[in-house]
């Protein structure tokens, strides 16, 4: 039966023919989806026109209008009619005889009906006193009756929406941020509300007020679809049920699959979450641009004044190589080149994570549509970005998002796809399986303290889940998967081989503690053969918390935690017997030898700074060399205060400080003297390097007391206060016990920051220890360094002077 012919049973039958009509209509096969809505809103305008005109009655100054969804045309199976009876007032006796004839109707069929009885001052008034009835009324449709009254109320709402907006708008957004912490997240939960979620109809409907106010417009790609799959869906729910539903609840969505001609529950659910996640976006996306209009309205008066009446300028403020920040947001430096720049999006989005800050949707975009892929294997920048990303904190899901609803994510690490937007049927999970990836690294950044290799644990907790997209046990498949993804990103033999064994037994402490008899020395020595190392059994023990947390909260407890920390130290006793010596100091090379005789002959510090690079994996033979980073040598006469001396030098010049060893040069026989030797790996946070010459004459004048590095720094760091980032773990020194026979052992975990180092180092050398040699290391923005230090004599501290030692460094970094 065609539309038309539904149509005229439904006029030429009242309201049996109209019911008969509907479900006729919604039964039909071969029509879903938005013609179906459509069709159906049809058949209930001309049902209801026919009940306007009932009986050839002429009410003057009177019109029928549908708001809300019906007035969109999006009428699914269960939806509530939304009506307003509009008049001018002249004869309000008529108009509640005419109400009655549309109402009882409605009612009698058991339609669901919002309904209202106004004039057009009224439906003003109420709209400004109610936001819900302000954003139904944008959606106004003319049914029947005055056309002109409802065009004059359409174009009277929309001005009112346009001239308050300035005012309503951020009434609406603190509406939709309750309702998101009341209903949760569409794109995350097993039995979402597909219209109340965070990502669902209600924030999609209110994209289009945001848009009607003309202050600020939604990315519109992807947009449409998400919210028609969505409303597909709730089709389905209506039908399959029977029911006004929005919930999509688990024993549901099995048969609403089917509805949809989908495989399974899980496509189904998959689908959804997909819709979810771009509506969620853009609404983050938007919110962002209308809070940066309003600021800049605002401002605007202020500073026209100042400049008299000149267009202000946007201030941007450098973060990383091609990376500023502008009006609160990440974007690209006028000279960054996304086409010459593979490790761009990554650089962006880490400095983004750090600084706290969103990435702009126009610089994600760019980076997309314009990147150079990343060569394979990724060079040492971009493997060191990704860390400092995961680094991040909380930050790093909303820089992670932006970076995957255009594609970067699944373009850098395509395993990715498989674990996208996948749900997790378990009522332990919280999350998807993509989303309880990036929680785990988020939580694994606040235990970054903890271990000696934090580039390891965030990669690891990155990866620990992806095998879940393949059959089988996801712990195995994700063993294979995570060989290949760490050495795609650069990681060597060693490093690759820690990631598989994280991955493949991510879930053997919490399994073998709470499952099997501690006590049983087989137990215990199983998993010590499983893990192989005392440096893999820290990186497990991190990343089983870490995993467990970014479950759920009925996956972790002081319970589980006591029985996984008792298995770590029984564990740990089985391994100690396997600890290595400490290694022996490297011969030095000639030119390193070359510096140190030159430094003792001229009785001050002789430097070499090199650049080193290698060509891309996958470049042409014209292609441009990939950096690796800078090498800088140092050679000092031995005397107090080398290291802070260098390193406070470095941070006023902008070098980040990557790698750094400090030994005593063992000189050639006959040459008398000791020289300190300082091997770095330097980075300039943005700009050029700056000339060995000036380091050397920096270096000097620190050394003599004529350059006072702690003011220097003091001066810049108020003169350019930090932003508001990520709030890192305090940092924290221990003493490593037995770790070396010759001196004490103080280790640093800390966040890196300029001039980190030179805070060590003079904190040091204030206890009055001699360093013997350091260990300095940057793993994304984690620090982690050890100090070999002595008493005056040579010998190691006692066991009460090193714990003060820590203390005290502790507390300095902590100040």
């Amino acid at each position: 039966m065609t539309s038309t012919n539904v149509r005229k049973d439904a006029e030429d039958s009242g309201p049996s023919g109209y019911a008969a009509a509907r479900l006729r209509l919604l039964q039909e096969g071969a029509r879903s989806g938005p013609p179906r809505r459509s069709a159906l809103a049809e058949l209930t305008d001309d049902w209801l026109s026919g009940l306007f005109t009932a009986g050839n009655e002429q009410v003057r100054g009177v019109s029928l209008i549908a708001v809300g969804g019906y007035g969109r045309s999006e009428l699914s199976p269960r939806s509530d009619l939304d009506l307003v009876l509009l008049h001018d007032g002249s004869d309000p006796g008529a108009v509640a005889t005419l109400a009655d004839r549309i109402w009882y109707p409605v009612w009698d069929l058991g339609l669901a009906l919002d309904h209202s009885v106004r004039t057009p001052a009224e439906a003003r008034k109420t709209a400004a006193e109610d936001l819900k009835v302000q954003l139904g009324l944008l959606d106004a449709r003319h049914i029947a009756g005055d056309l002109g009254l409802t065009t004059g109320l359409r174009t009277a709402v929309l001005a009112d929406w346009r001239n308050q907006a300035p005012k309503r708008l951020p009434e609406l957004q603190e509406l939709c941020a309750e309702r998101a912490e009341r209903q949760g997240e569409l794109q995350y939960l097993l039995e979402p509300d597909l219209k109340e979620a965070r990502g669902g109809l209600r924030d999609a409907t209110t994209l289009r007020a945001v848009a009607a106010s003309w202050l600020a417009d939604a990315p519109r790609e992807g947009l449409d679809d998400a919210r028609r799959r969505l409303l597909d869906v709730r089709d389905a729910l209506h039908l399959t049920t029977g029911r006004a539903t929005d919930r999509l609840a688990l024993q549901e969505q099995d048969q609403v699959a089917a509805e949809l001609g989908l495989l399974d529950a899980d496509t189904l659910l998959r689908q959804v979450y997909e819709a979810a996640r771009v509506i969620a976006y853009a609404s983050d996306v938007t919110w962002r641009e209308v809070g940066r209009v309003l600021r800049s309205r605002a401002v605007r008066p202020r500073l026209r004044a100042m400049l008299g009446g000149g267009k202000p300028v946007a201030e941007r403020s450098p973060l990383a190589e091609g990376v500023v920040e502008q009006d609160g947001e990440v974007v690209l430096a006028r000279a960054a080149r996304p086409d010459r720049d593979p490790v761009l999006p990554l650089r962006a989005a880490a400095a983004a994570a750090q600084a706290g800050l969103p990435l702009s949707l126009h610089a994600v975009r760019r980076m997309a549509a314009g990147g150079r892929p990343l060569p394979t294997p990724w060079p040492a920048e971009a493997r060191e970005q990704l860390v400092t990303l995961l680094g991040s904190g909380r930050p790093t899901i909303e820089v992670w998002e932006a970076l995957e609803a255009e594609g970067l994510i699944t373009r850098m690490l395509p395993d990715w796809e498989r674990v996208r937007c996948r749900p997790q049927r378990n009522a332990v999970h919280i999350w998807t399986v993509d989303r309880h990836l990036i929680e785990t690294a988020v939580r694994a950044s606040e235990f970054t303290r903890r271990v000696h290799r934090p580039d390891l644990l965030l990669v690891a907790a990155l990866l620990h889940d992806i095998g879940k997209g393949w059959p089988g046990d996801h712990s195995v498949a994700g063993e294979i998967i995570a060989k290949d993804v760490a050495a795609r990103i650069g990681f060597d033999r060693d490093e690759v081989a820690v990631l598989a064994a994280l991955v493949r037994h991510h879930l053997l402490l919490v399994d073998t503690a709470t499952r099997r008899d501690l006590d049983d020395p087989a137990t215990v020595r199983s998993v010590a053969e499983a893990v192989g190392s005392q440096g893999t059994l820290e990186l497990l023990h991190a990343l089983t918390e870490a995993d467990a947390l970014a479950t759920g909260p009925a996956a972790w407890s002081s319970w589980r935690g006591s029985l996984v920390a008792d298995l770590v130290k029984r564990v740990s006793a089985v391994l100690a017997g396997d600890d290595p010596d400490e290694p022996e100091a490297a011969a030095p090379t000639a030119e390193q030898e070359r510096l140190a005789i030159e430094a003792l002959a001229t009785g001050g510090p002789v430097l070499s700074l090199r650049a080193q690079t290698e060509p891309p994996v996958d470049a042409q033979p014209s292609g441009d060399p990939e950096p690796l980073g800078v090498e800088l040598v140092i050679a000092v006469p031995d005397q107090p205060g080398v290291l802070p001396a260098v390193a406070g030098v470095l941070a006023v010049h902008r070098l980040t400080v990557r790698t750094a060893e400090l030994s005593t040069q063992e000189l050639p026989d006959g040459v008398e003297g000791a020289v300190l030797l300082l091997n770095w790996r330097v980075a300039a946070q943005y700009g050029s390097l700056p000339q060995a010459a000036r380091l050397r004459a920096d270096l000097v004048r620190v050394l003599d007391g004529s350059l006072d590095v702690a003011a220097r720094l003091a001066e810049r760091d108020a003169a350019y206060p930090r932003r508001r980032g990520v709030i890192a773990p305090p940092a924290r020194v221990t003493v490593a016990a037995a770790a070396s026979r010759h001196a004490t052992v103080i280790e640093v975990r800390a966040q890196d920051a300029p001039g980190l180092l030179f805070r060590i180092g003079r904190a040091l050398e204030d206890a009055g220890v001699r360093m013997r040699s350091a260990h300095v290391s940057t793993l994304g923005a984690n620090a982690v360094d050890a100090f070999y230090v002595t008493d005056g004599k040579g010998v190691p501290l006692g066991a009460g002077e090193a714990a003060s030692v820590a203390r005290k460094l502790e507390e300095t970094l902590r100040g």
